[in-house]
């Protein structure tokens, strides 16, 4: 029963990246991450550029990492992003964001605007 209601939660998540619009994710990323996220830049955050497929609690330079995130073992894809910015609480107890998006179609638009941040040129 509980892998039928992930499967159908993950099919959701992914129907959801589908429809989503990466130009009002990236306005509603500037709106409400910019203050402590950058593509490019650790701030109060770490920054996002490449974070899908990266190891969550592993952005390179970022020290401010909570131990929970460190420790919780998720990869950065659409499914992980969605329920960390519906909840980062709920998924991680103990991490240090104190911010969510509770609108599922925001958090499509910006988990699309995230995807367009391919892996910087090393």
């Amino acid at each position: 029963m509980h892998q039928t209601l992930f499967a159908l939660a993950l099919l959701a998540a992914a129907q959801l990246t589908q429809a989503a619009d990466a130009t009002r994710g990236q306005a509603l990323y500037q709106a409400r991450c910019a203050a402590c996220h950058s593509p490019d830049f650790n701030g109060v955050g770490p920054a996002h550029r490449g974070v899908f497929g990266r190891l969550a609690g592993t952005a390179k330079g970022y020290a401010g990492y909570s131990a929970a995130l460190k420790k919780s073992g998720l990869t950065w894809n659409e499914a992980n992003l969605d329920r960390w910015l519906a909840d980062p609480e709920a998924l991680v107890p103990g991490q240090a964001m104190g911010i969510s998006v509770p609108d599922a179609g925001e958090r499509a638009d910006v988990i699309a605007f995230l995807r367009t941040l391919a892996k910087a040129k090393e």
